[in-house]
């Protein structure tokens, strides 16, 4: 994917040396790219009536206490290492130690708020996905297992992701889903049961550019096995099903999904990304409530 120029003139690229974030400079608060617009009396009527509320605050976990089945020092090496990967990608990094999942947002943040172009927060999202494994190993499960035994595998990373995911999405639990042909695949799925990633990004178009989409794409690109995420963002649930390949309904569904209420750009970020699309490459600061929500 590549830039246009009028683009690459008004979003600097990542540089290989990587700055600091401060934690009272987080650009999901400070940042000029991510303040709530200034909306008038009928905008603010309209965002709020055409909006998702989400689940209660007050329900919310102590996702810090929620631990994978792995232990808390493995979940901890997992944020690590998926932290330095994806600050080399992003070329940024949070001052917030390398174990703090705020540190993780602040960077997921700042890689939303970098590109307009949401094909271009999605190679990115993808790319650390792949930095997080060895080169070798994405084809090589494709060719040995993926492709031969569909099933098997499945079953394989539905375990794996309820494993090893607990750090970044809180409790899961393995269970049947829906897969290709209208089967029911067993154990073939995992029920994330109040995603942490969703829920302290705050953000609709977040979830989607920078875990659905790229997330879908690194298993049916690397490693050749269909996975459809489908997030609740009523409930905060998301349920992954491997063995279920995407269909166009269900994403643009997903991609026209209300902005939650309690988004940190009051639907700025989705008008952001939305600004490559319509070739109107103004700052998110200026941006309206979500696309969605225009006469």
């Amino acid at each position: 994917i590549v830039l246009t120029s009028s683009l690459k003139n008004q979003i600097p690229p990542a540089s290989s040396k990587r700055t600091k974030i401060t934690p009272n400079e987080s650009p999901l608060t400070t940042n000029a790219s991510l303040t709530r617009p200034n909306i008038t009396p009928e905008q603010n009527f309209r965002t709020s009536s055409l909006t998702i509320d989400g689940p209660p605050v007050e329900t919310k976990p102590d996702y810090e206490n929620i631990v994978g089945p792995l232990g808390k020092i493995a979940d901890n090496i997992f944020l690590t290492i998926f932290r330095m990967k994806m600050a080399e990608k992003v070329g940024v990094d949070s001052s917030l130690p390398k174990d703090d999942f705020q540190g993780l947002m602040e960077l997921t943040a700042a890689l939303n708020a970098r590109y307009s172009d949401r094909l271009q927060v999605q190679q990115i999202a993808q790319e650390v996905l792949r930095a997080c494994f060895p080169k070798w190993l994405p084809p090589q499960f494709a060719f040995l297992f993926a492709r031969p035994f569909p099933k098997f595998s499945s079953r394989m990373n539905a375990w794996a992701t309820a494993l090893c995911g607990v750090w970044l999405m809180g409790e899961c639990e393995i269970n049947d889903c829906e897969i290709d042909g209208g089967g029911i695949g067993e154990k073939q799925g995992v029920l994330v049961k109040r995603c942490r990633f969703m829920e302290e990004s705050g953000c609709a178009s977040v979830c989607v550019n920078s875990c659905k989409i790229p997330t879908q794409a690194f298993f049916a690109d690397d490693m050749g096995l269909p996975l459809t995420m489908t997030p609740d963002y009523e409930t905060g649930e998301c349920q992954f099903s491997f063995g279920l390949t995407p269909t166009c309904e269900g994403e643009f569904d997903a991609k026209n999904t209300p902005c939650l209420s309690r988004c940190p750009s009051l639907g700025g970020m989705r008008k952001w990304h939305s600004r490559a699309d319509s070739g109107r490459l103004t700052s998110p600061d200026t941006a309206s409530p979500c696309s969605l929500m225009d006469d």
